[in-house]
């Protein structure tokens, strides 16, 4: 009888270890603002990161295709319920997550004799002006967390940490497109640069640990290497749009016209 609450226990323990080496070969995700409204960045080989929930709402993940598309699936049905019930105001990512999705996947996880999701989910939430978007980030034990300017997904939280302090400072509202694209860009290389472990950091020093000007050339490295069969998916969630939907997938010829010189040759 004792023993039961220290073997459910020990059954978390072990889900935690399975489902973080699930997501060791998955591709990092990275959201930030910019002048005039969301950025959302990942790279892959087929299956589609990014997807519209709502008029002002985009959501990322990572994790295997089939939960992913379950959760999307759920969040739509949601997010369209509380809009036709109530108004498009109501609306907004934190309900969305707090009272939708998180809970779903929280019981999931902890209903050990059942399968539990393999994802992690990033939604980002368009404000109605600059400074007021909202990114929040589920993790699959439904855990989640709230931030205002950026957020990314990667397979383990020190992976997180990593990137998010290189990418915290330089994100604010008066990044031009042009220049969130190639932060984001750089930032999931140094992400994935990190799950593959291509590079072994020396302890003791930042995760670069070089000049930036030497560190911003190995990532362009990096990326030629890492992008070359596989497709940069970007989407925008843009204040701009005339439309009441503001999410915008960008085409490969944007994206072309976006990347540095070095590797604009690698998606034409």
């Amino acid at each position: 009888m004792y023993e039961e609450p220290y073997k459910w226990v020990e059954a978390i323990d072990n889900r935690r270890q399975y489902l973080d080496d699930q997501f060791k070969q998955g591709s990092p995700v990275v959201a930030l603002a910019y002048d005039t409204g969301i950025l959302l960045l990942s790279v892959s080989k087929s299956t589609s990161k990014f997807y519209e929930i709502y008029d002002r709402l985009a959501l990322g993940g990572m994790g295997h295709p089939a939960d992913l598309e379950k959760l999307r699936v759920n969040l739509l049905e949601m997010a369209h319920v509380e809009g036709f019930n109530r108004s498009p105001s109501d609306v907004t990512g934190s309900r969305m997550v707090k009272y939708g999705i998180a809970p779903v996947i929280k019981q999931a996880f902890e209903e050990v004799f059942k399968a539990p999701f393999i994802v992690k989910l990033l939604l980002a939430e368009l404000g109605h002006k600059a400074g007021k978007d909202s990114f929040l980030v589920v993790n699959y034990d439904g855990t989640f967390e709230e931030g205002t300017s950026c957020t990314v997904l990667a397979a383990s939280k020190t992976v997180e940490q990593e990137m998010i302090a290189s990418i915290c400072g330089k994100v604010s509202a008066v990044l031009s497109l042009e220049q969130a694209f190639d932060l984001a860009l750089r930032t999931w290389a140094l992400g994935d640069r990190l799950q593959h472990k291509t590079v072994e950091e020396p302890s003791g020093e930042s995760s670069s640990g070089q000049p930036e000007d030497t560190e911003a050339t190995s990532l362009s490295a990096y990326l030629r290497d890492r992008v070359a069969e596989k497709t940069i998916e970007c989407v925008l969630l843009d204040r701009n749009r005339s439309d009441s939907s503001k999410y915008r997938a960008l085409p490969s010829d944007e994206i072309g016209r976006l990347l540095p010189k070095d590797l604009t040759p690698l998606i034409l």
